[in-house]
């Protein structure tokens, strides 16, 4: 929920920014003056300049800038809502809660109260039950002792109906919290069971580091080897990673996180001093991990098995971080054996060498490809190239999409002009692709295209609330959709607000990918959405956009270079314009 301006200036007033960073980092006063050491990478001579009177923070080491609520966001790691709540709390500050909202936090904290209960029974068991014993030796197999149990809050479900059950039922939980919150369903008789029996327990924590759910292993018996808590209130396997709750701060401290395939492979990469490992819960790394990833670094390693299965999964990852804001890298681990194998024989060594060689997915990707064909056959070849091609094509760099059109060429012996002609036409045919009605295609829209797509349908369809926003092309980052915008709001803007534009004069009898999208969006059939809403969306676009490159410029310059200052301020004031713009979605 979004929390009204006046709360969130009161908070600003009744927080001093220096005060708040001497809590987790040294901080030093010169007259008016506030430098800390930076907590957000690793230094010892302090580079962190505060304003404490207006409340603004810059780092002249790693770049990092933003207020109070930034400052809470990057040190804790927790979205721009759950930074107000803290400090809030901190500031003594009672935040306006919408109608309802009370009820449905209370609802919550019940649900994560019986999944704490259940996480302490479980451990319990595992330490002292009789029935465990076949649990404690699987562990003790994998080198896991009393700490790791403890530190991973792993635990032991019995092999029986209703253990647990009859236990939470003890401790005052009714049918309906349990059944709620994944620990017992009704079996076909209406008798309320276990969902867990027989399995070691991995409690899964969400980043505020509440229990939610559990991963659980089979012993021994029939049933799927792992079994997740299914879908609750509280428990979103699309948008949870195992192991990120103690992962998240190394992670911002490093620059980078590692996925691996399993509960074993973090808690070994964990044990093996690399505490920045996280894993998916039962179903395939997609975009909304990605989009978590990247609120705490944009270097992402995908450790997975380096037989034709992992090769796979990383690869189907490659759809959803290219183009985009990730460096999403590729692990290359000996075939046949993961995380946990390396680090249960003794190969951290070798883990982490090879996690220092990580390769750009893309290269990864296209190198894979060119492998697949007898480069020394033309028809081969020539394959070979489209296929490559058509993954280049994805990146939203051109320099990125020439270096490689240039390795390609050396790889293959083909000229170098027709490689990238090959990169173009790809690139042409994926616009087109994109442009097609959501529902024919299999491309999965980002959300930024998802938005520019819809403000080009709103403007099509010339409508009434769309015409109290300012609008321009601006707004727009893919050059086939500013093009488009550019094409036809001219027209439209001459018209009343809500009249319908007569779309066969506008569009013309050309053929092109302009008139081609337009015409796609215009026969949609589906609800519109709120204009405010899509505006403020791209606006975050834009100022992010705009930040990036300050802060690209600012790592070329130094506090005396002519025009640093200026770009520091505009830096600062955009990062906040960010955080308002946020604070409406």
């Amino acid at each position: 929920m979004a929390y009204p301006r006046e709360d969130i200036e009161r908070i600003r007033e009744r927080t001093d920014l220096a005060e708040l960073a001497s809590e987790i980092t040294k901080v030093k006063r010169s007259g008016r003056s506030v430098m800390a050491v930076c907590p957000f990478h690793q230094e010892k001579t302090p580079s962190l300049s505060i304003d404490p009177a207006r409340g603004l923070f810059h780092c002249f080491g790693c770049g990092k800038s933003g207020d109070i609520f930034g400052w809470v966001q990057e040190s804790q790691s927790v979205d721009f809502r759950e930074a107000v709540e803290l400090l809030a709390r901190r500031a003594g500050v009672t935040l306006t809660e919408a109608p309802g909202e009370a009820k449905r936090r209370g609802r919550r904290e019940e649900l994560v109260r019986a999944t704490q209960a259940a996480v302490d029974f479980y451990r319990e068991r595992l330490k002292s039950g009789n029935d465990a014993g076949v649990a404690r030796s699987y562990l003790r197999g994998r080198g896991y002792g009393g700490e790791v149990v403890e530190r991973f809050d792993l635990g032991y479900s019995p092999d029986s109906w209703d253990e647990l059950t009859r236990h939470l039922k003890g401790r005052g939980f009714p049918d309906r919290t349990l059944s709620t919150a994944g620990l017992a369903s009704r079996s076909r008789m209406g008798r309320l069971i276990d969902r867990f029996r027989g399995r070691i327990m991995f409690p899964i924590y969400d980043l505020r580091g509440d229990p939610v759910g559990f991963g659980a292993r089979r012993l021994e018996g029939d049933g799927p080897k792992y079994l997740n808590t299914s879908e609750t209130p509280i428990y979103h396997k699309s948008s949870l990673l195992y192991g990120l709750n103690w992962a998240k701060s190394d992670i911002v401290r490093r620059g980078e996180s590692v996925v691996v395939e399993g509960y074993t492979d973090v808690i070994a990469l964990h044990l093996a001093g690399q505490p920045v490992a996280v894993a998916t819960c039962g179903t395939a790394l997609g975009e909304d991990h990605l989009d978590l990833l990247r609120r705490f670094s944009e270097r992402v390693l995908l450790a997975f098995d380096a037989d034709e299965a992992g090769a796979g999964a990383a690869l189907r990852g490659f759809d959803m971080a290219v183009p985009g804001d990730l460096d999403l890298r590729i692990v290359m681990l000996p075939e046949g054996r993961d995380p946990a194998d390396l680090v249960g024989e003794g190969d951290e060594a070798l883990l982490v060498a090879a996690m220092k060689e990580s390769q750009p997915l893309l290269q990864f990707s296209v190198e894979r490809e060119l492998a697949r064909h007898d480069l020394g056959e033309a028809e081969a070849r020539g394959r070979a190239i489209r296929g490559a091609a058509a993954m280049v094509a994805r990146h939203h760099d051109p320099l990125v999409r020439h270096e490689y059109a240039v390795a390609i060429s050396r790889k293959t012996g083909v000229e170098l002009r027709l490689v990238e002609e090959a990169v173009a036409t790809a690139a042409r045919n994926r616009r087109t692709e994109i442009n097609r009605p959501a529902q024919s295609g299999p491309h999965k829209l980002s959300g930024i295209e998802k938005a520019e797509r819809e403000l080009l349908r709103l403007v099509m369809i010339n409508d009434v609330d769309l015409r109290q926003h300012e609008l321009s092309a601006e707004l727009f980052a893919d050059d086939a959709y500013r093009a488009a915008f550019g094409h036809v709001w001219p027209e439209i803007e001459q018209l009343p607000a809500g009249k319908s534009p007569d779309l066969g004069r506008i569009l013309g009898s050309e053929d092109n990918e302009e008139t081609r999208l337009l015409a796609g969006l215009a026969l949609e059939d589906r609800p519109q959405s709120d204009p405010g809403d899509v505006i403020n969306r791209l606006k975050v676009g834009v100022v992010t956009r705009r930040i990036e490159e300050l802060q690209r410029d600012l790592e070329n310059l130094s506090g005396e270079d002519q025009g640093y200052s200026d770009k520091l301020e505009e830096l600062l004031a955009l990062q906040q314009q960010k955080q308002r713009l946020r604070s409406r979605e």
